[in-house]
């Protein structure tokens, strides 16, 4: 993206606080906008990273993505919107799926509505590979806001209502929580592997970023852009971060998938390569899509597949070992 798009604007940025959203405000920083906000519900949270943060140009606006009223508020004379704010943690909602389904669907509503009635410029949702062919209940939360974003669009004949649009990618190295992290962490014992053949996507945190960055600067309202990234086999993972470790193998979880998938064998056949990523266009359905701005771009093979097992972009264990010194 050119730096110069978020200059001057005033960005808000929901979850964050969250992983993605810290490293997320650290890069916009650099951009020359006038204003970043951090929407969150965790007030320590905002406290510790306001710490780390000396800024002027940030704010912190404690509140709820399941609070339309709130985002009302928050939204007010912001001109990009970045949705990061999710519930993510897939055991956990399997057996809680209401609250899924109170933050990842209805709060993607009001954040749309929000924006629709604020008249903010670019809103921008962070979506999961998990999205794609969904098993959990995550997942499913995710490919409906997917598609509420996508459909949110048919209300911008009027010029001034926001373009809206996604990005998609894997499992992220460096995020709190992350299988990464928590091998970084044990330094011995037994960890644990729920099948000896599970593949993922997985990219930094700063590539991430990038990519968000990115997608402002070319969206026009309806696109999915997804990251070209590398796959690695999670043992083989393990195996490189801690050789001492002892692998006990436990069997597949309630919503886990063996491999990821990033594209549909739907998806594909209106999927533009734009060199570093993939763009997803909507539907022909969506008459409102234009599309212009990428009609230079190839469309991809018809037979094109993007999982995480037949990707052809692998890691071997001295890559994972740099890949995880970098972060």
């Amino acid at each position: 993206m050119e730096p110069s798009f978020l200059k001057d604007k005033v960005v808000l940025v929901t979850g964050g606080t969250g992983s993605f959203g810290r490293y997320f405000v650290d890069s916009a920083l650099k951009s020359g906008l006038k204003k970043l906000i951090v929407f969150s519900r965790d007030e320590y949270k905002q406290f510790e990273m306001k710490k780390d943060i000396s800024d002027r140009r940030v704010r912190f606006f404690l509140g709820d993505v399941r609070d339309l009223s709130r985002l009302q508020r928050a939204f007010a004379e912001v001109d990009v919107v970045v949705h990061a704010a999710a519930l993510k943690q897939v055991p956990a909602l399997e057996y809680n799926p209401s609250e899924a389904v109170k933050t990842n669907l209805l709060g993607t509503q009001n954040v749309i509505d929000a924006a629709l009635d604020n008249k903010v410029e670019k809103v921008l949702l962070i979506s999961t590979d998990k999205a794609v062919n969904p098993v959990s209940l995550y997942g499913a939360t995710k490919l409906c806001a997917e598609k509420l974003f996508i459909a949110a669009n048919a209300y911008r004949g009027f010029a001034s209502h926001p373009f809206l649009s996604v990005v998609r990618y894997g499992n992220v190295i460096g995020s709190r929580g992350s299988l990464v992290e928590g091998l970084l962490r044990q330094k011995e014992g037994e960890i644990t592997l729920t099948h000896a053949d599970m593949t993922r996507f997985w990219m930094k945190l700063g590539d991430a970023a990038s990519l968000v960055m990115a997608a402002l600067g070319i969206m026009k309202g309806g696109e999915i852009f997804v990251p070209k990234v590398p796959s690695m086999k999670v043992q083989d993972l393990i195996l490189a971060l801690a050789p001492g470790f002892t692998i006990k193998t436990i069997g597949i979880r309630a919503g886990e998938k063996i491999h990821e998938a990033l594209l549909t064998e739907d998806e594909t056949r209106r999927t533009r390569d734009l060199g570093e990523i993939f763009a997803v266009e909507p539907a022909k359905e969506h008459d409102w899509w234009k599309g212009e701005h990428l009609k230079d771009y190839p469309f991809l093979p018809h037979d094109f597949v993007y999982t995480s097992d037949l990707n052809k972009h692998w890691l071997k264990p001295e890559d994972i070992q740099n890949f995880v010194k970098s972060v």
